[in-house]
């Protein structure tokens, strides 16, 4: 009996990976789900009912099936910028093994998202390991190539290899010390910043060549500035296969502008995959400042505004076959945990709320609540990104004897599968 049951899980875990394999991704990034359970933050459903694992509960529920998860080279190590002090910055490689592991165990897909810093990576901050700064380009790119295969041994050992890998977080102006922009300007070292890059995608190949590789970006709708940063990358031979963005209204304008940005990559890199890997919206508390566009109009900040944003951004995105991945950032934002003061940093999980996540961040007696609307919860809602062919049960997969043509999940013909082998046939996933 044994035997059966773990037979029927292994499956089931099999199958999760089978529907993204040959599908489309959708989830969120997680890396501050930790954080809050350690400061007894319980999550609640649309019910009130207590969510015993959000990992399990947005797969099987909702049927996310992938999961992003940042990694810090030293979180304890930053230097005295404007975002040492984020609580939030903790994820060293073994809460990512942790975290990484569970995901995995859940059937779901694993997102690595190297930092390459001891903090904050983004438009704004391109800084180094404080243990790396005073490197050269050339120790730089040693330096990550052997980090980035320490990494994943590690993760891949521990029972968490991931299915794809960032190499850099939103790097169009950089990463690791080194600058460069859209176009050329002052300080800017291309001929460094390339040579950095490919070390790290060299290394995800070598290390763990089953991974897609993302290269992530922001300022989705412009066409000038994609067509000149990822020329400069397929020029100089940099091994990737995702352009990853992140789209958020309020920094990246409308749906329209997303449309203008995606027709581009459409026409002008057809061969690479497109992820939407961080989007997400206010539900509360509209910021006074730190915002380029007022969207308000369009969706208000409020729990429905932000089901509202999300439904009209997978319906924008249903047009494009080329974007396969869909990632809401931190869903699991709720305040800064149920065992500390929200007016102090010490402890807590953020020094202040985003108001940007899936659950209500106000604490409670028995926990924190989806948001949830008249026409639903955004986790629920995300499942539509997957299409028609997308969340398919066990039950609904063709268990048929075809002969040829057959191909295993990494599209290698298969003229002999075993039996209990999955394959697709005929755009039909198949048990032998």
């Amino acid at each position: 009996m044994k035997s059966q049951i773990f037979a029927t899980a292994a499956l089931a875990m099999m199958m999760s990976s089978a529907f993204a394999q040959h599908g489309k991704y959708v989830g969120g990034d997680i890396s501050d789900l930790l954080l809050y359970e350690q400061h007894n933050s319980p999550y609640l459903d649309a019910n009130g009912v207590k969510i015993n694992d959000l990992v399990t509960w947005l797969t099987d529920e909702c049927g996310w099936n992938t999961f992003r998860v940042r990694l810090f080279v030293n979180p304890n190590g930053r230097t005295n910028d404007n975002k040492n002090v984020d609580p939030s910055v903790a994820q060293d490689i073994e809460y990512v093994k942790t975290l990484g592991k569970r995901i995995k165990e859940a059937g779901a897909n694993f997102v690595l998202d190297f930092h390459y810093s001891d903090t904050w990576v983004d438009a704004e901050h391109i800084q180094a390991p404080k243990a790396w700064e005073n490197m050269s380009v050339k120790e730089k790119s040693t330096q990550i190539s052997t980090y980035t295969k320490d990494c994943l041994d590690e993760l891949i050992k521990s029972g968490a290899k991931p299915d794809m890998v960032q190499v850099g977080n939103e790097i169009m102006y950089g990463f690791m010390g080194i600058k460069v922009a859209p176009y050329e300007t002052s300080g800017c070292d291309w001929d460094g910043f390339l040579s950095v890059l490919k070390s790290g995608c060299d290394a995800v190949r070598e290390a763990c060549p089953d991974a897609k590789i993302i290269v992530h970006t922001d300022r989705p709708s412009n066409r000038d500035y994609a067509n000149y940063w990822y020329g400069k990358l397929d020029a100089a031979g940099v091994d990737y296969d995702i352009i990853g963005l992140s789209y958020y209204p309020f920094w990246h304008g409308t749906l329209n502008d997303l449309k203008n940005g995606l027709d581009n990559l459409k026409t002008a890199f057809p061969n690479k995959a497109v992820q939407i890997v961080e989007t997400g919206y206010y539900f509360q508390y509209w910021p006074t400042s730190g915002i380029n566009y007022n969207t308000q109009g369009t969706w208000p900040a409020s729990i429905a505004g932000q089901y509202d944003f999300v439904s009209d951004l997978i319906k924008t995105l249903a047009d494009y076959e080329q974007v396969e991945g869909l990632y809401y950032w931190c869903p699991e934002d709720a305040g800064n945990g149920d065992d500390t003061d929200w007016k102090t940093s010490s402890g807590t999980v953020m020094t202040g709320w985003t108001n940007r996540g899936l659950w209500d961040p106000n604490t409670s007696s028995t926990g924190h609540k989806i948001n949830s609307c008249a026409s639903g919860n955004v986790p629920m809602l995300m499942k539509n990104f997957l299409g028609k062919n997308g969340g398919q049960s066990i039950a609904q997969i063709v268990t048929e004897n075809i002969d040829t043509p057959q191909f295993n999940l990494f599209g290698q013909r298969k003229i002999n599968p075993r039996k209990g082998e999955i394959y697709i046939q005929n755009g039909k996933k198949v048990i032998k």
